[in-house]
């Protein structure tokens, strides 16, 4: 059993649609490119490239090797490429072995929507910002129309994209967690709540900046119930603190609110932008539902990690060792991955 596979079957059936174009349905056509935007939910080998590779036991259920992700199997992003008949999408940083005429990943992992004053080695934040993603697609369509056209021969041209297909392409932004994470970390309940409006202000220009570049068709996916994730539910918590599938409820909640927003602002958008179409995911009821009922699904307790030691702000990622109260910890990896959601 792969675990991409139950997330992906309840989050179609959650998927809700942001109507478009003078108020109809937007009406399903053969993208012939996808341009995904985010954070590790959907990073296919940026984070690999860019900082430390993942090893495994990343990729080992379904590639049969560390493929980069930070997963046993696929991502959502994944079966995205796939249902579209197209190649999973390279990384952006990538400089090996690299298709990008079917799309390209500017996703990398510790990505936020505002950038941080933080940093990787310190505390797993990403430089590469939403802001700084768009950069990079930028250069991106206007390094890859330059060579397209210089191209004398169509052996060139092969693993560049068409120009034209541009405009017609599928654009996934999938980020947020993060920026809630450092909130819920740096700043006190009423400081982050304020902070919230202007985080949704800077993925929604984000939007507007791939609309004005030709972009038409988004995919907008919501952030997840982060209170649910195991590495934040390893310390001393009251029974008070948890909501009823034992996640924590403060940062749940942070989540929700977070999510109203996003899907608020994506109305808005739909009159502001009336060529495009808007496709609102709800990730987060389909995750918590997928927690909810996870031992129904196969898989053992949600909050069990399958890889690393994370416990009382200690953090030992898989394959690396400390020294803890005059005992060595080597941080390793279950068994059977395909048992866990985390």
């Amino acid at each position: 059993m792969e675990i991409v596979d139950v997330g992906v079957v309840v989050l179609i059936l959650t998927v809700v649609s942001v109507k478009s174009v003078e108020g109809k349905d937007f009406t399903p056509y053969n993208f012939r490119s996808v341009y995904n935007f985010g954070d590790p939910n959907s990073d296919t080998g940026g984070g690999s490239t860019g900082f430390y590779p993942a090893g495994p036991p990343s990729g080992e259920t379904f590639f049969g090797r560390p493929a980069e992700r930070g997963c046993d199997g696929r991502l959502i992003i994944d079966f995205i490429a796939e249902h579209l008949d197209l190649p999973h999408l390279s990384p952006y940083l990538d400089s090996i072995g690299t298709r990008y005429r079917h799309g390209a990943n500017f996703a990398i992992g510790g990505s936020t929507i505002r950038p941080q004053n933080e940093s990787m080695s310190l505390n797993g934040v990403s430089p590469f910002s939403l802001d700084i993603q768009f950069i990079q697609y930028n250069q991106f369509k206007a390094r890859t129309s330059f060579l397209y056209n210089q191209a004398k021969k169509n052996y060139h041209r092969k693993h560049l994209p068409r120009p034209q297909d541009l405009s017609q392409a599928l654009h996934v932004i999938d980020i947020g967690q993060n920026d809630i994470a450092a909130g819920f970390r740096l700043k006190n309940e009423s400081e982050f709540h304020a902070s919230m409006p202007d985080i949704v202000d800077q993925l929604a220009k984000a939007v507007q900046n791939l609309y004005d570049q030709g972009a038409r068709t988004f995919w907008i996916h919501n952030t997840g119930p982060i209170g649910c994730l195991p590495v934040n539910l390893h310390h001393h918590l009251q029974p008070d603190e948890l909501d009823k599938q034992g996640c924590l409820k403060s940062l749940n909640d942070f989540a929700i609110e977070f999510n109203r927003q996003i899907k608020d602002r994506g109305i808005k958008l739909r009159t502001k932008l009336p060529n495009a179409a808007l496709t609102y995911v709800d990730m987060c009821v389909a995750k918590y539902e997928l927690i909810g009922n996870a031992k129904q699904q196969g898989f053992v307790d949600a909050a069990e990690i399958c890889y690393g030691f994370h416990g009382d702000d200690i953090h030992i990622y898989c394959g690396n060792k400390m020294q803890l109260n005059g005992t060595e910890i080597y941080a390793s990896f279950c068994e059977d991955p395909s048992k866990y959601i985390s």
